[in-house]
C-alpha cells in the first residue's frame, strides 16, 4: 500500500491485514466551510494525481458517468500547454468528491490555527473529479515525457460527499455560471501564439482598423461605435497567413498589414467611419463587408493570391469595387453569406461567400470549393442552414 504524507512523498509498506484501514491519504489542508458543510483545501503532487484520481467510467454509475465524458481531443492540446510551457504554465484547482469519513488532525487550538492542519482520507476511499477531469487527464499524459513534473503541485478541492450521491449536482453547480471569455479578450491577453501578436500588432499599426476594432467583445451591439473586433481580425488573419513560412512577427505582421490595408482601399465606407462621416452600425447595418465571414473569406483568398501571385495581387484585390456589397442584393449574398436576411457564421456560409468574390476576382474554385458551390445550386443546405444560421 502506498501512503501520501504531508511532504507530498511516498512510502511503500506490506501491512497485515488487520491494520489495512489504519493507512491512508495524509494532505496538509485548510478547512473551510459552505453550505454548513466543512470542505479542504489542499497542494497535491503532480505525480499522484493520476493515482488518486482514477477514471474508470465502467465504475461509475450511468448518470455520472454521462456527465464525465472525456473529450479526448481536448486532452493532448492541453499536454502540449503543459510541456511548452514548463516554466509558466498556470492551472487552476481541481475539485473532488470524496466517498469516505476523513479525520482532519488541527495544527492548534488557537481559532486560527484550527483551520490549518492535516487532512487523513482512507486508501479505499473513492474519488470523483467534479471539475478538472481534462486537467487530470492532461497531467497523466504530460508526465509519462516529462516525469520531473511531479515534483510539482496544482491545487485540490475536496468535497466530503458518502455515497456520491452530491456528485451530480456538484458538478452542474460548479458549471452553472460558469462562463467562457470572448474570443477577442482571449486573442488580446495571448502572448504566446504568434498570430494572437500579428492580429494585434495590425491592429495597432494600421490606420484603418485602430480605432474601429472592438478589443475585447467577440460581438458588436447596434450601437457600437466600433466596426470589426479583434476575433474577427485575428480569425482572418489567421486564414491569410495559413502556412505560410514562419518568420519574425514584426515581418509577417507587415505582410498581413499591407494586405489589410489594400482590401480597405476598396471599401470608401470604412473611411467615411474613420472620418465620422458615417456610423458603424449604419455600415454593419447596409452592407456585409465588415462582417467577420468576408473579412475570413478575403483572409482566405489573400493567402492563394500572396503565395501564387506575389506581384500581381494588388491588380486583383482592386476589382472589389466591383461587387455590391449591400445587404440589401440579397441575389448575390442570400444563401451565401446571409440565411433568411441575417449574417451566417457557418462554415459553408463562409465557403460560399469567397466562392462569389473570388469568381468576381477571376480566381479558380478549389474542388473542395467547388463541391460546396455545387451543393449549394442543387439547393442540399436548405433549411439545415437556416437553422444554423446566426446574426453578426
Amino acid at each position: 500500500m502506498r501512503q501520501a504524507h504531508a511532504t507530498g512523498q511516498d512510502t511503500t509498506r506490506s501491512p497485515k491485514i488487520s491494520d489495512m484501514n489504519s493507512f491512508g491519504y495524509v494532505f496538509p489542508a485548510i478547512r473551510g466551510v459552505q453550505a454548513g458543510k466543512e470542505y479542504y483545501v489542499s497542494m497535491c503532487p503532480l505525480r499522484l494525481i493520476p493515482r488518486i484520481f482514477l477514471f474508470d467510467e465502467e465504475e461509475l454509475v450511468p448518470e455520472i458517468r454521462a456527465q464525465r465524458a472525456l473529450n479526448k481531443n481536448r486532452v493532448p492540446e492541453i499536454a502540449r500547454y503543459i510541456l511548452k510551457n514548463q516554466g509558466d504554465y498556470v492551472f487552476s484547482a481541481l475539485t473532488a468528491s470524496v466517498d469516505a469519513e476523513v479525520q482532519f488532525e488541527a495544527a492548534g487550538t488557537g481559532q486560527e490555527s484550527t483551520r490549518i492542519g492535516l487532512l487523513r482520507i482512507p486508501m479505499a476511499a473513492k474519488f470523483i473529479i467534479n471539475d478538472g477531469q481534462h486537467r487530470r487527464a492532461a497531467i497523466e499524459v504530460a508526465l509519462k515525457e516529462r516525469p520531473e513534473l511531479g515534483n510539482e503541485s496544482i491545487a485540490v478541492v475536496f468535497f466530503l460527499d458518502i455515497g456520491l450521491e452530491r456528485s451530480q449536482q456538484m458538478f452542474a453547480d460548479l458549471n452553472r455560471y460558469a462562463i467562457r471569455p470572448s474570443k477577442s479578450i482571449g486573442v488580446l491577453y495571448d502572448h504566446r501564439d504568434d498570430l494572437a501578436k500579428i492580429a494585434k500588432l495590425v491592429v495597432l499599426k494600421s490606420k484603418v482598423f485602430r480605432n474601429v476594432v472592438e478589443m475585447e467583445r467577440s460581438t458588436l451591439s447596434i450601437r457600437s461605435r466600433k466596426l470589426f473586433t479583434l476575433s474577427s481580425i485575428y480569425t482572418a488573419t489567421s486564414a491569410l497567413l495559413r502556412n505560410s513560412p514562419d518568420g519574425p512577427v514584426e515581418e509577417r505582421s507587415q505582410q498581413a498589414l499591407l494586405f489589410w490595408e489594400e482590401v480597405a482601399e476598396q471599401f470608401p465606407e470604412w473611411r467615411l467611419v474613420i472620418d465620422n462621416k458615417m456610423t458603424a452600425g449604419e455600415v454593419r447595418r447596409d452592407f456585409i463587408h465588415s462582417h467577420g465571414i468576408v473579412l475570413q473569406a478575403l483572409g482566405k483568398i489573400g493567402n492563394v493570391l500572396l503565395r501564387g501571385n506575389s506581384t500581381g495581387w494588388k491588380a486583383k484585390i482592386k476589382r472589389l469595387k466591383t461587387i455590391n456589397w449591400s445587404r440589401s442584393n440579397s441575389a448575390d449574398w442570400e444563401g451565401r453569406a446571409m440565411i433568411g436576411g441575417r449574417v451566417s457564421k457557418a462554415e459553408q456560409n463562409v465557403v460560399l461567400a469567397g466562392n462569389l468574390i473570388k469568381q468576381r476576382l477571376g480566381l479558380t474554385l478549389t474542388p473542395e470549393e467547388k463541391r460546396v458551390e455545387d451543393a449549394h445550386r442543387r439547393g442540399e443546405y436548405g433549411e439545415s442552414a437556416k437553422a444554423a444560421s446566426v446574426g453578426v
